[in-house]
This record gives C-alpha cells, structure tokens and sequence, in this order.
C-alpha cells in the first residue's frame, strides 16, 4: 500500500513540476551592475528541496519571478540530506540556508522563505 502511495505522489508531482515549466512567467529584468550585488548575497543561500514538492515548487517559482539562481540541493539525496537534518534539524522542504556572518539560519516554510526574499530582492 505504502509504494502505490508513494507512487502516486511522485507522479502527481511530476506533473505539478511539469506544469510549472510550462506556466512560468518572465524574470525579473536588473542591469548587470545590480545583478552584480545581488550575485554576492545569493552566494550564502542555499535551498534544500525535493524536485516534487508542491511547496517546493512555489518557492521555485518566486525564484524565477525574481531572478534568483540560488543553489538548489536535492534533500532526497546525499549529502544534502544529511546536512538538511544536522543543520536544521528536521528533514522538511523547502529550507532555505542563509549564512550570516557569524551564524548560519534555517528557514522553513513556503510562505517564510517566499517573504524573506521578496522582502531582501524585490
């Protein structure tokens, strides 16, 4: 019973992924100069993610909107995975890893992540 359903979620999120692809808008439009300067806080982001995951996906899609291209790490996979449950604790996607100076955050939640980057580059 637990592979038919394990089955059938990866299917339905292949096509969730699927549509995305087909469905996403246009990115955001900077000038080289500030793409420049976002590029140096993009380089301590980090999302972990399953390439299925609906939540993933929306958070994916603000990405895009944005025209963020944060490292993606598959948490079904190692070592990401590993990393996911020592630094955050838990095994939950999305999680987005931000390195700060002297400390690294774990943020989980669709909804957290999507307003932190709206919030940071908008």
């Amino acid at each position: 019973m637990k592979f038919f359903i394990n089955l059938l979620r990866n299917m339905l999120g292949s096509i969730i992924a699927a549509i995305d692809l087909v469905t996403r808008g246009p990115k955001k439009k900077r000038t080289p100069e500030a793409h420049q300067e976002i590029a140096k806080d993009i380089d301590k982001l980090s999302l972990y993610q399953f390439f299925a995951c609906p939540f993933c996906i929306k958070t994916r899609r603000v990405m895009h909107r944005l025209n963020l291209p944060i490292v993606r790490r598959n948490a079904s996979k190692s070592p990401y995975r590993e990393e996911l449950l020592q630094g955050g604790g838990k095994v939950q996607t999305p999680c987005l890893r931000i390195e700060h100076e002297d400390s690294v955050e774990w943020l989980y939640e669709s909804s957290d992540i999507i307003s932190y980057l709206e919030k940071h580059f908008s």
